[in-house]
């Protein structure tokens, strides 16, 4: 069942969930793991960023995660960090993948933490991007975001929180996520993954301090300067904790550094990688 695309695109069976995967390329695979926002899939994530390492010479493996995009899970499903981490690790030994780098944003990054530190022959290379996973006080942003409301004024109140500079943020663009946010039943399966109090989400999404200083992996840390979502603090302290790490900070960004600043990190990353 494949969509003709740039990206590519086709659904597979990973432990009896039908999740949609965009794998293309060739070479050293890197497996990018996408934020939650509402109505976000790997191909709104990472649009910019799969050509680019597909070009570097790379295999390019980007799911939906659990809940998102086209991978809807069997009713009643119950969300939680081991089921989205388990869904993941299940979805390399689908593709016969022994060993990956893996790219996380957000709370992509708490799953990518994860697979560093509890599948750690599993993972190369270790890149977070504005990424959950040490303790923080949850911010307005980040409240805002999980706790959305369907409409398109509420879709374009939160493009405005996650980039720097809104102008890029148009109403075109708030109408095909507030689509997307919708389509299908997506909107209800947001709602189940991370109810009020959401302070609980975050801090579920914590890894303990001991297991971040057991990281091997090279690790490279992206953050905007003026996140509004996910605070910069967040990534200072994981660049203290995990031995092997280099951080670059973008000023004048917000949570979207892949998109914000596509061409500099896609540079930084593809070179890191390599």
């Amino acid at each position: 069942m494949t969509e003709p695309s740039p990206l590519g695109g086709e659904i597979l069976d990973v432990a009896g969930v039908p999740t949609w995967v965009h794998d293309v390329g060739d070479g050293p695979v890197v497996l990018l793991l996408h934020g939650s926002g509402p109505g976000v899939s790997a191909a709104a994530n990472w649009r910019l960023t799969i050509p680019a390492l597909v070009a570097a010479g790379h295999r390019v493996i980007a799911p939906d995660q659990l809940g998102f995009g086209r991978t809807v899970p069997t009713e009643g499903h119950e969300y939680s960090v081991d089921s989205w981490l388990a869904h993941a690790v299940a979805l390399l030994d689908v593709l016969g993948v022994e060993r990956a780098s893996v790219v996380g944003n957000s709370f992509g990054g708490a799953m990518a933490l994860r697979l560093a530190s509890q599948h750690a022959d599993r993972v190369d290379r270790l890149v977070l991007m504005g990424s959950v996973g040490v303790p923080f006080p949850i911010t307005e942003g980040l409240d805002a975001v999980w706790g959305y409301e369907p409409s398109v004024d509420n879709m374009r109140a939160l493009l405005d929180l996650f980039a720097h500079d809104t102008s890029r943020m148009t109403d075109d663009l708030a109408r095909d996520r507030y689509e997307a946010s919708v389509k299908d039943g997506a909107d209800e399966r947001f709602a189940a993954m991370f109810p009020a109090p959401r302070q609980r989400w975050v801090d579920s999404m914590v890894l303990p301090m001991d297991e971040i200083r057991s990281i091997s992996a090279p690790t490279l840390l992206f953050h905007g300067r003026e996140d509004q979502v996910i605070p910069f603090t967040t990534s200072l302290n994981l660049f203290h904790l995990i031995e092997q790490s280099q951080l670059h900070v973008f000023g004048q960004c917000g949570h979207w550094t892949q998109i914000e600043y596509a061409d500099d990190f896609n540079a930084l990353l593809a070179r890191f990688l390599a």
